[in-house]
């Protein structure tokens, strides 16, 4: 059962963390590249980079979900290196929800509006860069939780 668990919560991470990572942090180039005028479709995309992110961020939920499982049936849940992961994935889901996800609405819309309303693209050129950061943040969470996830220091059960 362990084995099976491990696998789902993997494959969740893997299926809804990476799309996640990779939209997100294509979403301020791309917007630059729509202000710009170099990406004729660039609302498009963002649009699609957009909904990438919120629909995958739901999906994200099963990763803490099977991780809980997975560490309830190791009985690992008191483990300092699972509580920090714990930790960590919290915080991401924060920053996703309440920072990215908003700033990339934000954003798409000032972009989408930038041709007929100046301040709405001068709104968006401030924007990008602290979406940028954010979303660097978002990822850089994601990589100690899995290298915590691997390492797994001071851990009980071996490697």
């Amino acid at each position: 059962m362990n084995a099976v668990l491990l696998s789902l919560h993997v494959l969740a991470a893997i299926v809804a963390i990476g799309p996640i990572c990779v939209a997100a942090s294509m979403f301020p180039a791309e917007a630059r590249r729509a202000l710009t005028g170099e990406s004729a479709d660039g609302g498009t995309r963002l649009t699609v980079l957009a909904r990438i992110s919120r629909v995958y961020a739901v999906v994200g939920l099963a990763v803490p979900v099977f991780g809980l499982m997975t560490g309830a049936s190791m009985g690992v849940l008191a483990e300092a290196w699972l509580l920090v992961s714990l930790g960590l994935t919290l915080v991401a889901a924060l920053v996703l929800a309440l920072v990215v996800l908003p700033r990339q609405r934000s954003l798409l819309a000032d972009v989408t509006a930038a041709t007929a309303d100046p301040g709405a693209a001068v709104r968006a050129r401030r924007a990008i860069g602290g979406l940028a950061a954010a979303t660097g943040v978002f990822n850089l969470l994601w990589a100690a939780v899995t290298v915590l996830m691997i390492v797994r220091p001071g851990s009980t059960t071996g490697v």
